[in-house]
């Protein structure tokens, strides 16, 4: 079922975003977590600020949001951001199992204003030898023993 968006939160989330700008605190992207009507955590870009290559705004708020609910999932939450999420803030949004996304600016916006993710979706379909960075895999039977671990422990958190 569709969530039935509130400009207002988008508007939150635009403001920071503009803010963001005019600070010199980082890019312009800012993000409005909101469950059930009330904003659980509002954030922006702080990449340049913090040296943070994953601080963009969707994560921040999401980590924020996390924190503030003291839980790693996040469903029945709203993600409202002034911009289409990147690939990670997606996989970021989706791990969390937020319940909708709302965006302002596109990725051919972002593009259009230097942040230009095309080649990370581009990247991600290429067969792992066709990668620009390279990557290689290296002792798969000793890196069972994690996964062995994992699966025969009590104490483990399903997610």
């Amino acid at each position: 079922m569709q969530n039935v968006p509130d400009p207002k939160f988008m508007r939150m989330a635009i403001d920071l975003a503009t803010q963001n700008v005019h600070t010199g605190k980082g890019g312009p992207f800012g993000a409005v977590v909101v469950r059930n009507g009330e904003v659980i955590a509002a954030e922006a870009n702080s990449v340049t600020r913090t040296n943070d290559p994953t601080a963009h705004a969707e994560v921040n708020a999401l980590r924020a949001a996390c924190t503030r609910l003291n839980t790693f999932l996040l469903d029945g939450c709203d993600v409202y951001t002034s911009c289409e999420p990147c690939p990670m803030c997606l996989a970021a949004i989706y791990w969390a199992r937020c319940r909708s996304i709302f965006y302002g600016n596109s990725k051919l916006e972002a593009a259009d204003a230097g942040f230009d993710d095309s080649f990370l979706y581009d990247e991600v379909k290429r067969p792992l030898d066709q990668r620009s960075i390279s990557i290689t895999r290296l002792l798969p039977d000793e890196a069972q023993a994690s996964f062995d671990a994992w699966k025969q422990s009590i104490e483990r958190i399903d997610y």
